[in-house]
């Protein structure tokens, strides 16, 4: 099998992207598996609000705007973490107290993980969305889509000081994960900005060399120029 990317011809018919079909299936599970019990409910409902959003949104903008199966395998990667943080809240992860006990970390960093993620695994997506709507070239669609990332985890972390302060600041501790560093809202910026980062060279340095063309399905006719993947 063979995956579709950004400038792929991308079907948006559902039941025809059968990998896509399974990465709902499997979501879909582990959404309800940690949702079942998690172990602050409230906190969970939170954590689970902006997720909720961007699935929501993956969904009514298919038709219009299907992604390629990189993309949405990123993106599931990335909810499926945050799965984790909201069952446990991010700092009672499990992986994070192995983590602390057998590196010395002072702190539980799965939220670190995470937040490295969003700009690491999100990354593609946005690209994508960018090469194919924006512009054709692929160290530009890369750079906003760097900036764009950036911006929005921003944005993210006002988003959550908001909704703790607003629906409720008794929890806010718990949700905003800060486990007494002050400087945990830039450090986590930091490690969006490290993660968009990284994903920007790798991705550049595979379309310059077309070292993983074998694994990707045939390009879009349009699509004629050595910049795209």
């Amino acid at each position: 099998m063979k995956f579709s990317t950004a400038v792929s011809d991308i079907g948006n018919v559902f039941l025809n992207r059968r990998f896509l079909v399974v990465l709902t299936v499997l979501y879909a599970s582990i959404f309800v598996w940690w949702g079942w019990n998690p172990v602050y409910r409230f906190d969970w409902a939170l954590e689970n609000m902006l997720p909720t959003l961007m699935v929501l949104v993956l969904v009514f903008s298919f038709r219009r705007l299907p992604l390629s199966d990189i993309s949405y395998l990123l993106l599931f990667l990335f909810l499926v973490l945050h799965q984790m943080g909201a069952h446990y809240t991010y700092s009672e992860v499990p992986l994070g107290f192995w983590m602390q006990e057998a590196f010395g970390f002072t702190r539980n960093h799965f939220d670190r993980i995470v937040h490295f993620c969003f700009g690491f695994l999100l990354f593609y997506p946005m690209r994508e969305i960018i090469i194919r709507h924006v512009t054709p070239s692929s160290f530009h669609a890369g750079l906003y889509a760097l900036s764009l990332n950036t911006a929005g985890s921003a944005i993210f972390e006002i988003i959550e000081m908001a909704v703790a302060l607003v629906v409720n600041p008794e929890a806010g501790t718990a949700y905003l994960g800060m486990q007494g560093d002050i400087w945990d809202a830039q450090k986590d910026m930091a490690q969006a900005l490290c993660g968009s980062v990284i994903a920007f060279g790798l991705t550049e340095l595979a379309v310059r060399t077309h070292i993983l063309d074998s694994f990707f399905g045939p390009r879009d006719p349009r699509f004629r120029t050595s910049d795209y993947a």
